[in-house]
This record gives C-alpha cells, sequence and structure tokens, in this order.
C-alpha cells in the first residue's frame, strides 16, 4: 500500500485548555464489534463506532468475507452501524487480498478467524504493519492446523490457508498480549471442542466480555495466578445491540494535555474504564494528577464514566511493570507526562512496545532528547528526567515513524514547549484520532482564534 505524501504540522504553547469533550469509541471494541456482528445470526446495530482507518478496514474485511455491513447517518448527526452476520463458519472467500492499512489489531484478530474457516486469505499493510512481525500469532494457529505463507520474518504480506474442522488446543501466552490470546479464541470459535488460552499476565478483556454477550460458551478461571480462558467451539452467536464507549487510550492525549497546560480544566465524556485498560489513570493519579471519575455506570458490560481533569504539578514515579499490560498502549504520552513532572520516572517491563506501529521506545526517546529531555534508553523501557514543570525547550521536527500515538504524543508536547514542535507526518493520526486536530482548537477556541494560543 502505497502511503500518501507526508503532512508535516507545527503544534505551539498553548493557552489554557477548557472545555468538554467526548473522544472516538474503544478502537479495540470497535473491530470485535464488527468481527463478531459478522459471524453472528441476524442483524446487529453499533452505535459510537471508531470511524477511524484501522477500523474501517475491519469493516471492509468483514464485507469482503459475505457479511452485510451498512453504516446509516442518524436524523440527530450520529450514525449507527448495521451488520448482518453469515453466522460462525460462514465466512466466505475473499476475491481479493484484505488491506488492513496499518491496523495490526485488525490483522492478527482476522488471521484468527481465517484460521478455522476453508477459506485462504492475503493480508497486506502499509510500510508500517508490513515491519511488524506476525510470528507469535502464526505459531497458535499453525498448531491448529491452518497453513501461513509470510514474507521474511514473518512479515506482511502473508497467506492464511484455513482449516475446518481446526485442532483445538490449550495454548499458554508466552507473552502478555490480547491481540494473540484473542485470535486463538476467534480461532476456537469454529473449531470442534475446547480451545483453552492460558494467560498468565492479565490483558484486556474485551474479547472474553463481547464473546460471552454474543452468546458463546466462554469460561475464565483463576488459577495458581494465571487466568485460563476456554471457549467451546461450532457456537452459534445471536445478534446484539452494542454501544462502544469512549476509547481510553484516545482520551489519555487530552487527560494528559490538561494536566500538563498550566491553568487548564477539561472534562471527557463517556470513556471506558475497563479495568484491563485504565492503567494510565492509575499511574496518573500516583503522579500527583488531579483526575476525577464522574457520573459511573455499566454501558454494555463495560464500565465507563465522564473525567474531569486539572492542571496538576506532577512527581515523578517508579511505575509497577505488572501494569504495563493495562497501559501499554498509552507509555508515549506517559512519557511525555513524566517529561514535565519533578523528578525521574522509571517505566520498566516494556518490550512489547518495540513491536508496535514502530519502535516505540527508541522513537519516543529520540523525539523527547530533540526537544531537550533527558532520557535514558533501557532495554525493556525509558527513564525520563522531569523537568519539575519547566517548559519543553521544543524546537524540534519529530520523526513519528508513521505511528499515529507518537504523533499525537509530540502534539500535546508542543503544547508545553517554548518553540513549536514539528511532528513530521501527522497524516497517521487518522487510523484512531481522526478529530484530534479539532478537539484541541475545540478546547482552546474560548481563549480566542489559534494565532492567540499559538502565541500565548
Amino acid at each position: 500500500m502505497a502511503h500518501p505524501l507526508p503532512r508535516p504540522q507545527s503544534f505551539a504553547r498553548s493557552v489554557p485548555l477548557r472545555g468538554t469533550i467526548r473522544v472516538p469509541g474503544d478502537k479495540s471494541i470497535s473491530h470485535r464489534a464488527l468481527m463478531l456482528a459478522a459471524l453472528a445470526i441476524g442483524e446487529s446495530v453499533i452505535d459510537g463506532l471508531l470511524e477511524g482507518e484501522d477500523v474501517l478496514a475491519t469493516a471492509a474485511a468483514m464485507r469482503a468475507m459475505g457479511a452485510d455491513v451498512v453504516r446509516d447517518a442518524l436524523p440527530d448527526g450520529s450514525v449507527r452501524w448495521r451488520v448482518h452476520g453469515v453466522g460462525v463458519g460462514g465466512l466466505l472467500q475473499p476475491q481479493a487480498a484484505l488491506e488492513m492499512g496499518n491496523s495490526g489489531t485488525s490483522t492478527r484478530l482476522l488471521m484468527g478467524l481465517v484460521a478455522s474457516h476453508p477459506i485462504s486469505c492475503t493480508f497486506t499493510g502499509d510500510a508500517s504493519l508490513s515491519r511488524r512481525p506476525m510470528g507469535r500469532v502464526i505459531d497458535p494457529l499453525s498448531r491448529m492446523g491452518a497453513e501461513f505463507t509470510a514474507s521474511p520474518g514473518g512479515r506482511l504480506p502473508l497467506m492464511v490457508r484455513g482449516i475446518c474442522p481446526a485442532v483445538p488446543i490449550e495454548y499458554r501466552l508466552p507473552v502478555a498480549s490480547a491481540q494473540v490470546k484473542s485470535a486463538v479464541l476467534l480461532a476456537g470459535l469454529n473449531t470442534p471442542g475446547i480451545t483453552r488460552v492460558i494467560e498468565p499476565v492479565a490483558t484486556r478483556d474485551h474479547s472474553e466480555r463481547m464473546l460471552k454477550g454474543f452468546g458463546a460458551g466462554l469460561t475464565v478461571e483463576q488459577v495458581e495466578g494465571a487466568r485460563i480462558i476456554s471457549i467451546r467451539g461450532e457456537a452459534e452467536l445471536r445478534a446484539q445491540a452494542i454501544t462502544v464507549p469512549g476509547d481510553p487510550s484516545s482520551a489519555a492525549f487530552p487527560v494528559v494535555a490538561a494536566l500538563l497546560v498550566p491553568g487548564s480544566e477539561v472534562t471527557i465524556a463517556n470513556v471506558g474504564l475497563n479495568p484491563t485498560r485504565a492503567g494510565l489513570f492509575e499511574v496518573l493519579r500516583a503522579m500527583g494528577g488531579d483526575i476525577r471519575l464522574v457520573d459511573e455506570r455499566t454501558v454494555g458490560g463495560e464500565p465507563v464514566a465522564d473525567l474531569v481533569v486539572r492542571h496538576s504539578a506532577l512527581r515523578g514515579m517508579d511505575v509497577p511493570p505488572e501494569l504495563a499490560p493495562s497501559m501499554i498502549d498509552e507509555f508515549p504520552i506517559l512519557f511525555v507526562a513524566a517529561a514535565m513532572a519533578e523528578g525521574r520516572t522509571v517505566m520498566r517491563g516494556l518490550e512489547e512496545l518495540r513491536v508496535k506501529e514502530s519502535d516505540r521506545l527508541t522513537t519516543m526517546a529520540t523525539g523527547l532528547r530533540a526537544c531537550g529531555v533527558g532520557v535514558e534508553e533501557l532495554p525493556d523501557g525509558l527513564i525520563v528526567a522531569g523537568r519539575g514543570g519547566d517548559p519543553l525547550p521544543g524546537g524540534a521536527t519529530v520523526a513519528a515513524m508513521l505511528d499515529h500515538r507518537i504523533a499525537m504524543s509530540f502534539a500535546v508536547a508542543g503544547l508545553i514547549a517554548r518553540d513549536p514542535i514539528t511532528i513530521d507526518d501527522i497524516a497517521p493520526v487518522a487510523t484512531s484520532f481522526p478529530g484530534f486536530q479539532g478537539m484541541l482548537a475545540q478546547l482552546t477556541e474560548w481563549a480566542g482564534p489559534p494565532e492567540a494560543a499559538a502565541a500565548s
């Protein structure tokens, strides 16, 4: 896939951020809602779906394999998606390669779906996705009988030849990975017998919650500190009405921006607070962040609340490595928060960040140093020397490496820098947060036009 021409953009020191906003729907839940609705009997309706490029790639793939996926614009300006499923076992042979863009979640989970169906699929992606290894998914799915032809290093483009019936397995995750867990469970949906995943370290549990909601025979046990997830195959899923909560990974950016920009007070409405995803907010509170939960409630089986965030003086800390799985996507923006804290922040247990959309440890360390922050890069993390609230020097152009979370993290850094920070390409932000720049404009427009924010 050819990547469009880069779109550089600069971000300058901001006026206080004020107002109430909503962030896009949760990306992890959006992917899973489309996939399971496509395998259900009947028509599911999905409200609040994230319409970023990654999720749209999943929608296109499900259409290509036979599901009827329709986007309806409602009179009140909102959007509702309707999915008429083909039933478990009913996926059809796609007529062309499945183009995944930048979405590792789409690719790995769909590999699981295809593995236990009698079809073959070729997966392709952009330059960033094509660098990401797929071996950790190929291994368990091969044990179930699927066959793979991959590019060197187990990378895209790759072909999956599914098998039906597949072989049920018991698989112990060698590394904490919700994507690998989910791929095996999704393959188990169309596999006779019981497929088990043993998870030594708990990861996000959206797949388990949603599989149960659609009617799959799934159980979760705790045995000697490990989670054992078992799914009974040849399931019949029932169509559902789903409301997707706001994505905590997207909320992380306005939360940190409000904590760091003096005088800010921001409310982020309808944020999903699944315990396996809320580690960042726990850490920021421990660092002294003023983050209040308002109107806590449950929506579609997921805990949700509004977050009220005020500017705070943060303190550095040693982040417990066991929290890493619950905030793995949020570490780039936590590195920025750590840069403004008093004292140093030590973050370890982050090997997973080296195989994300970019090597997020090296990419963030390089960019932070260019912006005047003291950083020590470790094999499994970073140590960031905080500036105690002093503005970042800034004045750098940062290479985001086609990584949406890197780009948004340095955009937030620009809001608290003496000199503007330029992102070499802001376009990848559309994969997960297409309204990101508009959100920042909304939070500053109360104080005057954009020129006033940039000059303050």
